[in-house]
Formats: structure tokens, sequence, C-alpha cells
């Protein structure tokens, strides 16, 4: 997998700083807000990319809490581009009157915040805060509105810490770019029979 990787984006240890800053902002948030001191909140992570990063954030909220999932699908198989999102499936308890966090990965075309977001609102959330590990500079991503956001990135496809391509490089510590050449050739076998393959990244 390292012979794969053209340059690291963002180190694991400016990961690990980032991250527990957004714990530090989101408890003081959580803290601060009238209608929801010494309440419990609900965590959702968007699965699978926000795995990592669930994992790594809630261990800095020192706050009581529950755990709820959701899976959306945006890039099946080896695609690399948005192709609209879908909740595959979601176990999120009863959200009724709890504050919702929502987790996302990487926040690009905006459909999966837009689509997840109104389904916590409409079963009974107190409230639904929203927050990505990163945005990629574009218009879609710039007009969504998300309440935290980790580390603003170029409109590059990026791997790792959760981020995979075709399944793979989830594990890699930091988020990187990958060689041109290793994107074209699983693009090229994708394309026998024929996903959809197109150059972009996304979960959010």
């Amino acid at each position: 997998m390292q012979a794969d990787i053209e340059r690291v984006l963002i180190s694991q240890d400016q990961i690990a700083l980032r991250v527990r800053d957004l714990a530090e902002r989101i408890t003081a948030d959580h803290a601060a807000s009238p209608d929801s001191s010494g309440a419990e909140i609900t965590i959702v992570p968007v699965l699978t990319g926000a795995m990592i990063f669930c994992s790594d954030l809630i261990r800095h909220i020192p706050i009581a809490m529950r755990i709820g999932l959701v899976t959306v699908s945006s890039y099946p198989g080896a695609s690399v581009s948005a192709q609209g999102a879908q909740v595959l499936s979601r176990q999120l308890g009863d959200v009724s009157r709890r504050h919702v966090l929502l987790l996302d990965d990487i926040l690009d075309s905006g459909g999966t915040i837009n689509l997840v977001v109104p389904l916590i609102r409409g079963l009974g959330a107190a409230s639904v805060r929203t927050c990505v590990l990163l945005r990629k500079d574009r218009p879609s991503a710039r007009a969504t509105q998300v309440d935290y956001v980790g580390f603003e990135i170029p409109d590059e496809f990026v791997v790792g810490y959760g981020l995979d391509f075709n399944n793979y490089y989830r594990n890699l510590p930091d988020i990187v770019t990958l060689k041109r050449d290793v994107i074209e050739k699983v693009l090229k076998q994708a394309s026998r029979p024929s996903p959809v393959a197109t150059l972009s990244n996304e979960n959010a």
C-alpha cells in the first residue's frame, strides 16, 4: 500500500491533534447549550468511512453517550465520484428528544448530510449537529451547512484514516493521495464488466 501513495496530505499526528480540538469544542458547546446541560448525546457515525474518526473522537468527549449507526452508499464499487447518497441501513435506536451528533469522514457533494440530517430530525431528535473530518474546496461542500470541520482540503481524491478506494486503504494512518497510475489501473479493471467510475470522493 505504501508504494501506492503519491503524497501525505494530512499526517496522523495532525489528525490526532485536530480530533482532540474538535472533541473539546463539541464538549464545550454541549455544556453551554441551555437545553442540553447535563443531557446525554447520541453519536451517529456514517459507516464505513467515519468509523476510525468516531472511535478516536468519542474517547475525548467526557459526556454520557449512546452510539447509533447509519450506513450510506455514495461510492459503489471502484467508483471515485459520488453517485448519489442512499441509506442502506440504520441502527439509531430511539433518538426522540435526544441531542444527536452526526459524524462523517468527508464533505464533498453534501448528499449524505442533506439526506441523513432530515431523517434524524424526523425521528424527533431535540437537536442535530454535524461534524466532518474533511471538507473539500468545492461549491457543493461550501454550500452545505455543518457545525464542525476538521480540515479544509483541496478538491482531490483522498484515502486513509477510514476513507477508501475500492474498499482498500482505510487502514492507512495518514490521509493521502494515490498515484494516478494506481487509480487508473483500478478504474480500468472496474470498467470490465463496467461499474461507474469517475474521479472525486465522498460519503457526505
